[in-house]
């Protein structure tokens, strides 16, 4: 070896200590339309529908009807969020009433689909559940008809108003890291709730159910800079659940990387982070769940450490719904469009189909939710 003989604080690579600094105020809330305020529809009254609706009834949205094919459902939650709603089992109904102007669709894909069909074809605005669809050509074509009707599209991928999340986004689309080189999310929790719930049938959970929210999050950083992603899952020994429950994925893309590790089956002292490295500078965030997290960026003049103001459940839907409302009254494409959640989806089938199969899988090449054997 020639050169320069590192210390020894280099090779235990010690960094001195930073001041603290004042954290950039950033908008990171989710976003509220300045004089929009359509009447919504809300379709399916399943597990995740009284979560809109709180983070709605909070936001100041006016739900006027609820849809459900079990009507004491729908009346139960109108009960509980919005005593002056509408409630019907006849979904064709409410595609011909003129004064709903966007449509909340929870609904599994698989019968998503063709009322997300049917609500663009009545001129309705739509916000799907994610994830969106199941292949992403059958995406495409929904995003073409909502644009051939001068209509709004978007997703429910509500990670992306959880607080962290959103302030992380924000400070890496201000430049405050400068260009991103790498960024790396750990989640370590128990996931065994599903063992009694539809749930437990889906194999790969981790990666499509749940693992989309930190799929799309990366995609929100990476866009197009995204090639190639090679993933793994494993049941854990004493996991009750019945799909593989350890999952993780190593996300190829130009000038960096990325990674997610998905231990969905610790049982105690469960801890979530993430860390984006910049060419300028870096974001940390860590807590014990999605809701409780905290932040710090650091820079060459510091590290700046923000209160951040709301939670996850219920912001995350407020964020969602409020970011389509002030699309269509600005006439712009909303944050979380369709067409920006497709790539987000080409990453998680490429990840989906390299856990399958053991190899790394170009993004994009996989149009369809693989399915095992």
């Amino acid at each position: 070896m020639s050169g320069k003989t590192p210390d020894a604080d280099t090779y235990a690579l010690r960094t001195a200590d930073v001041p603290e600094i004042d954290a950039p105020i950033l908008n990171y809330r989710p976003p509220v339309p300045k004089e929009y305020r359509p009447r919504i529809a809300l379709i399916g009254a399943g597990g995740i529908a009284s979560a809109h609706l709180d983070a709605y009834r909070k936001a100041g949205f006016d739900v006027a009807a609820i849809c459900n094919r079990t009507l004491s459902k729908a009346e139960a939650l109108r009960a509980e969020f919005f005593p002056n709603a509408s409630v019907t089992d006849r979904y064709d109904e409410l595609l011909e009433d003129p004064s709903l102007a966007v449509f909340d669709i929870t609904p599994h894909p698989d019968v998503r689909i063709g009322m997300i069909e049917k609500a663009l074809a009545a001129g309705k605005h739509v916000l799907s559940q994610k994830p969106f669809v199941t292949d992403l050509d059958v995406g495409a074509a929904l995003v073409q008809q909502a644009r051939d009707n001068n209509l709004r599209l978007a997703v429910n991928q509500n990670g992306r108003w959880s607080p962290h999340m959103a302030y992380m986004r924000e400070a890496v689309r201000k430049g405050l890291i400068g260009d991103v080189i790498s960024a790396h999310a750990h989640m370590h929790w128990d996931h065994n709730w599903i063992a009694d719930t539809p749930f437990n049938d889906i194999h790969d959970l981790i990666l499509y159910d749940f693992g989309v929210h930190w799929f799309d999050f990366v995609s929100s950083l990476l866009g197009n800079r995204m090639q190639t992603v090679f993933a793994t899952q494993a049941r854990a020994k004493d996991q009750t659940g019945k799909p593989p429950l350890l999952s993780q994925a190593l996300i190829g893309f130009e000038g960096g990387q990325a990674s997610l590790v998905f231990d969905g089956s610790v049982k105690h002292g469960a801890l979530d982070s993430t860390f984006i490295g910049g060419t300028k500078g870096s974001l940390y965030s860590v807590g014990k769940d999605l809701n409780a997290q905290s932040v710090t960026l650091t820079t060459e003049h510091g590290e700046a450490r923000p209160e951040l103001v709301g939670t996850w459940f219920n912001d995350g839907f407020a964020g969602t719904m409020g970011e389509l409302l002030c699309a269509i009254e600005q006439d712009r494409e909303p944050e979380n469009s369709a067409a920006n959640n497709l790539q987000s989806l080409a990453l998680t089938f490429a990840a989906i189909q390299s856990a399958h199969t053991g190899i790394p899988v170009d993004i994009g090449t996989i149009r369809n939710l693989p399915q095992m054997g």
